[in-house]
């Protein structure tokens, strides 16, 4: 099962900040719902433990992020994957566009992810609204890591 979300942030600090939050592992690992472990293996790879719950099925995900395209302070590329036993695999990744608006910078989005397993049975409906929770949340609680003041953008 394939899926795919776009979103928009704007958090009010310099483009510099953001991207600075974006590269940190203690940042990213706050912001990743359900996460337990982030760490960095290289400058562009870490390794993770996140905990996640669709529906009825919840498991445990082991697995990397993979940084590349990155093109500093506008953006890059992160993609991952994670085995979650019986429950499935999940892989996907987003490209993270960063522009300088005025008060600050625009976040913007674009995920796929591809799922398999028992979560792939649970209809796409419901993976579909969990997937976008997941993009949401983690962008909500980037944006208020990053700018404890920012609100996200309608769109």
């Amino acid at each position: 099962m394939a899926l795919e979300m776009t979103g928009s942030y704007d958090i009010a600090l310099p483009r510099e900040k953001v991207w600075a939050a974006l590269n940190d592992p203690a940042v990213l690992k706050a912001c990743i719902p359900g996460c337990e472990e982030l760490e960095r293996i290289s400058d562009t790879e870490l390794k993770a433990l996140v905990v996640a719950k669709v529906g009825p099925v919840k498991a445990k995900f082991r697995g990397k992020v993979i940084l590349s395209d990155i093109d500093p302070p506008a953006g890059y590329r992160i993609g991952g994957e994670g085995e979650g036993g019986v429950a499935g695999f999940a892989k996907g990744g987003a490209v993270v566009r960063l522009s300088e608006i005025e008060g600050g910078t625009r976040l913007d989005y674009e995920a796929e992810a591809q799922i398999g397993g028992k979560l792939a049975q649970l209809g796409q409906r419901l993976v579909a609204g969990t997937a976008k929770k997941l993009a949401d949340d983690f962008f909500r609680n980037l944006a208020a890591t990053a700018d404890p003041a920012a609100a996200p953008a309608e769109g």
